[in-house]
């Protein structure tokens, strides 16, 4: 009995150590043998309708995914598991989900169809920032995927910021200026967000797309999905993919007629009114509707996102080639309203770059940059009468002009000048436009720069007057030290060289700084110099010249000779072109014709004059109103003489007398 019993304990023993095995041997082979294990039957929908829960730090709505939240998501989510399509384009404004559709794809893939994913960034920092605020929380919140991706906190656990491993796959995450990234390693999916903002080549290798598709050469069960909101008209990337896919639109239907059609902002109607504060013009949108363009009937906005509503492809052969694209604007999504879209509209009139993110982001369309400014014929006609004394001159400023400014353009035998008047809200009035002949070197020359600039008194209506307040004056050329001699000769009026920089980047205007004043090889003194930047002035300028509204940012003209077609010939004599393959690919150029821009310069430095000055219009507008007798001052106590300085001296009488 003893030997029976001991043999059992044995037998027992090696059962226990055998089962240990097998449960090692399970745990160590079940990661790979999940990666082999065939997918669910699911579309990516399906798949995210089952698993995929939104995280607070991304969304608006977190929990659990909602197909019908976003019902125009379904299809292009799915055609991602198509196996005809291995090509998804999508060009999308804000706000309607798109970011959402690639993670439910990776997602997907991690999940349920593993296999090694490449997703492109316009730059590392880009990848790096959608890794922690996109990805990793998805991972967090989604337990299928906290399963199978390591723990970033574990040892040698293969979960970096920019590197994600799991069962059959790694995730890799980079920027489009990382060529070595894009072409090296066979990857079965790659995606690209934001392609209108990648670079144009990966270093010296070439085109960042093309490197990445290049990696998919030898799966035969490839998928490739780019990205992005459009930009400019001709120089889209997404827009050109777009194209070779199927081309459809989401369109919904009018409750009226029953036509399908998409909704777009040459539909939509709406009415607002202008609230005006001392320091801001503000708008309030009133109501919205849309306005069907196969009836003409009118619908609210509740009524078309609640309508039935289909994608339609305009060109459905693509669907062969395995190609399909989707364009979606802001107006279907359920968290941007009507209303928040035509305000950010209207707070964007007047600029073209604000109007140029408007339409891409909001209205999902591409930025075409025309310079459809009017010719100067055109300009001609929009000249107005300032209106004249009872002496029979001509008024010199018009009511509204609250601040004068000037910029005068150096040439080598002369000075050109302009004399702008500025008043609330941008608005601007032409004052006085002129030619000083002689060398800047020279004296008389600079006198006479005095006595029409910075000496001169300008006078309204009833005679009260205006000096120009600030004078800009370009120090380039051939006599740059001369200029900065006499501009430090004349602190005191406030003139003031500029040198202009060039480059979408420089800001319009900074602090001043002061350089040297050499001379016959001698530094003799220094001066302030304002450094401006020309191409943002010069945008500036065209888009208060195209508000045609009397008001903000409105531009006043007087009919005068000094204000003929050659001013504005001169005035629009550049125009932005774009020049693909540089960093900043918008350049201003001289239009065919107009040689001749000093014109465009002069009111550039004066309008950089006014953007330097501390000034309060309130107080000067109240200050004139006072002087005319159409307020009364405000009352401050004080006391009836100031107090006695201790010490003496002319400085000190002069102040005390002064008072």
């Amino acid at each position: 009995m003893m030997m029976a019993e001991a043999k059992i304990s044995k037998a027992e023993v090696d059962a226990r150590s055998e089962g240990k095995r097998t449960r090692r041997l399970n745990a160590a082979i079940r990661n790979a043998i999940a990666g082999m294990m065939p997918p669910d039957d699911l579309t990516v929908s399906q798949w995210a309708a089952k698993n995929r829960r939104l995280s607070s730090e991304s969304s608006a709505e977190p929990g659990p995914w909602r197909n019908e939240r976003t019902p125009y998501l379904v299809e292009p989510m799915d055609a991602f598991t198509d196996p005809r399509v291995w090509h998804i384009v999508m060009v999308a404004a804000s706000q309607v989900g798109k970011s959402e559709f690639l993670n439910n794809c990776i997602g997907y893939i991690i999940d349920e169809d593993p296999g090694s994913i490449l997703f492109v960034h316009p730059t590392t920092v880009d990848a790096k920032e959608y890794s922690k605020l996109r990805i990793a929380p998805m991972v967090r919140d989604c337990p299928t995927l906290q399963r199978k991706v390591a723990d970033p906190k574990s040892r040698d656990s293969g979960n970096t910021i920019l590197q994600k491993t799991y069962p059959g796959g790694i995730f890799t995450m980079c920027g489009s200026t990382e060529a070595h990234s894009l072409a090296s390693k066979p990857i079965r999916y790659v995606f690209g967000d934001e392609r209108d903002r990648w670079a144009v080549s990966a270093g010296k290798e070439g085109d960042p797309w093309d490197l990445a598709m290049a990696r998919q050469t030898t799966f035969y069960n490839r998928k490739a999905v780019e990205v992005s909101t459009p930009t400019i008209k001709s120089a889209s990337a997404i827009a050109d993919a777009y194209a070779t896919g199927t081309m459809e639109r989401w369109k919904s239907r009018c409750p009226h007629c029953g036509q399908y059609h998409e909704i777009q902002f040459a539909d939509i109607r709406y009415e607002y009114e202008t609230v005006t504060t001392s320091s801001k013009k503000t708008y309030k949108v009133k109501s919205v509707w849309y306005l069907c363009p196969g009836c003409g009937c009118i619908s609210s906005e509740q009524e078309m996102k609640s309508a039935p509503a289909r994608w339609e492809a305009e060109n459905p052969d693509a669907y062969e080639n395995g190609e399909r694209s989707f364009w979606l604007n802001a107006f279907v999504s359920p968290w941007a309203t009507w209303k928040s879209i035509i305000l950010k509209y209207l707070n964007a009139i007047g600029s073209a770059t604000k109007l140029q993110v408007v339409y891409n982001t909001c209205f999902g369309e591409l930025w075409e940059n025309r310079g459809d400014i009017e010719d100067e014929d055109t300009m001609m006609a929009r000249r107005e009468d300032y209106g004249r004394r009872e002496d029979g001159t001509d008024i010199e400023l018009p009511e509204g002009v609250l601040v004068l400014t000037a910029g005068v353009d150096t040439q080598d035998d002369r000075f050109e000048y302009e004399i702008v008047g500025h008043g609330h809200f941008g608005e601007t009035w032409a004052i006085k436009k002129g030619v000083i002949l002689g060398r800047p070197d020279d004296g008389k020359t600079w006198r006479a720069l005095d006595a029409a600039v910075t000496d001169k008194v300008f006078h309204f209506q009833d005679g009260l007057g205006l000096r120009v307040s600030c004078t800009f004056i370009d120090e380039g050329g051939h006599f740059t030290q001369d200029v900065r001699q006499r501009c430090r000769e004349r602190l005191g009026k406030k003139v003031f060289c500029i040198k202009g920089l060039y480059g979408q980047d420089k800001p319009f205007t900074g602090p001043p700084k002061k350089v040297k004043i050499v001379v016959h090889g001698k530094t003799i003194g220094a001066c302030w110099q304002y450094q401006i930047g020309v191409d943002a002035g010069k945008q500036i300028i065209m888009d208060n010249l195209s508000v045609r509204t009397i008001g903000s940012k409105y531009c006043h003209f007087p009919k005068r000779d000094d204000y003929g077609s050659e001013y504005f010939k001169g005035l629009l004599s550049e125009h932005l072109v774009y020049k693909e393959g540089k960093q900043n690919p918008w350049v201003w150029e001289k239009i065919p014709g107009h040689e001749r821009n000093e014109n465009l310069d002069c009111r550039n430095y004066a309008l950089a004059a006014m953007k330097a000055m501390d000034v309060n219009l309130d107080a000067i507008d109240l200050r004139l109103k006072i002087a005319r007798g159409k307020t009364s001052a405000p009352s401050v106590a004080r006391p009836a003489t100031p107090p006695r300085p201790k010490r003496s001296g002319k400085a000190v009488d002069k102040y005390y007398n002064d008072w």
